[in-house]
């Protein structure tokens, strides 16, 4: 089930199917997908622990009804064809992640996988064209194929998968410079997107982990200098402001994804929606989900990336110092090392989502079900951890939807009277 899991990790993100002659007439991708659940379907290893595995399936059936309501009933089956892979890709990860050794080797790969596309915008870079036949982009800046066809896309991808190359890249560490290596690499590629989400993200996660060790005042005055070095380094970067005309274009749409909310307030309206009713996307995932799937799907959405950061959080900050289970201080200490890399990994996922409309994306399910499947077997080692329900926790996301809704409102009337 693992192998099979991680082979379809690497076909969604290197995506050999989408450049290699006569691949693109076999359905590799949904073969190995469905060869993995069935694999886990027959395992022992099948886990409900986690509020994430009854969330993702019950918005799921949202963004179905959501379909339905908007007059498409046969939308409900469309949805089901494209966001169920997600949630079986989700499932079968978050499963086989339970245990330390495994969540390494599936941050591994996914280091690789961005390796990987990093060295194919380098060529991208230096040639003009990379070797799966797609050229440089508009700006100069580096794409690749399928889901990363936009320089955005590889964007948010090497800033979600940077902390993990740093931590494998840690003292004493097996291959330890090839993952040093590669957390370069994915610097680079970053400055190569030209992406002023993903530089902003990256950002972001090297504010948070100087937060984390030094406290807030050190984190802000080296964010403050950061920030003037991203401006000198990316001339699109000099121009982030509301009024520049692409921020502007993205401050109307995330105000036409506000109305969207108004008109339909409870299953918003409809998965794929957005754009029959605005020339551009959300470029913002928490506006997207808000206008096409309502306050429903916004609070299930909230919820199912709140737990994610609740869970590495709690283990950061659990009391536990394995003083009582002598011998096992080192396998802590590598919890919590685990914990806070894949909290990094997720601020640098939805500071760059924030700007993306990629709400549905399958990365951002593969990045959680790891995150997930780490806490579930967290608590399988250390009991003491405290147990997430949904059931009993649940209703907490409501006001929280509530504040983010109301924020976002605030946010885009302040972004307006600034352009």
């Amino acid at each position: 089930m693992f192998l099979l899991i991680l082979l379809y990790v690497v076909l969604t993100i290197i995506r050999p199917q989408d450049y290699i002659p006569g691949l693109d007439l076999v359905p590799i991708l949904p073969v190995v997908l469905a060869l993995s659940f069935l694999a886990w379907l027959g395992s022992s290893q099948k886990t409900f622990e986690a509020p994430q595995f009854i969330i993702l399936p019950c918005f799921l059936l949202i963004l179905m009804i959501s379909q339905v309501t908007n007059g498409w009933t046969g939308g409900a089956l469309d949805e089901l064809a494209h966001f169920g892979p997600v949630v079986i890709a989700f499932f079968v990860l978050g499963a086989s992640c339970t245990t330390q050794k495994r969540v390494r080797i599936a941050m591994g790969v996914m280091v690789a996988c961005a390796a990987v596309l990093a060295l194919h915008g380098v060529e991208q870079a230096r040639t003009g064209m990379g070797w799966t036949g797609i050229p440089i982009g508009e700006g100069n800046r580096i794409q690749y194929v399928g889901i990363f066809n936009d320089p955005n896309d590889l964007g948010l991808l090497f800033a979600a998968t940077l902390p993990m190359a740093v931590f494998l890249g840690r003292r004493g560490a097996p291959g330890r410079l090839l993952w040093l290596a590669c957390a370069v690499l994915l610097l680079y590629g970053t400055y190569l997107t030209n992406s002023r989400g993903a530089m902003l993200a990256v950002l972001i996660v090297a504010g948070c982990y100087i937060w984390y060790r030094k406290g807030m005042v050190v984190a802000g005055t080296l964010g403050v200098i950061g920030l003037v070095g991203l401006k000198l380094l990316s001339s699109r970067m000099d121009e982030l402001d509301a009024g520049e005309e692409s921020a502007a274009g993205r401050v109307d749409a995330w105000y036409a994804g506000l109305e969207m909310f108004r008109d339909s307030p409870l299953f918003g309206v409809g998965p794929g929606n957005f754009t029959e009713y605005n020339e551009l996307t959300a470029h913002n995932s928490f506006v997207l989900v808000l206008a096409e799937t309502g306050f429903l799907g916004f609070i299930l959405w909230l919820a199912f990336v709140g737990y994610g950061f609740w869970m590495m959080l709690t283990i950061l900050r659990h009391p536990h110092t394995a003083a009582n289970e002598p011998g096992r201080e080192a396998e802590w200490a590598m919890e919590r090392q685990l914990a806070l890399t894949l909290l990094l990994s997720l601020c640098g996922l939805f500071a760059a989502a924030f700007f993306l409309s990629r709400s549905y994306m399958v990365v951002l399910y593969l990045i959680a079900a790891v995150v997930a499947g780490h806490y579930v077997g967290a608590r399988r080692r250390w009991p003491e951890l405290p147990a997430f329900r949904f059931s009993r926790d649940g209703w907490r996301w409501v006001p929280a939807a509530f504040a983010g809704v109301a924020g976002l409102f605030v946010l885009v009337a302040v972004l307006l009277r600034t352009q």
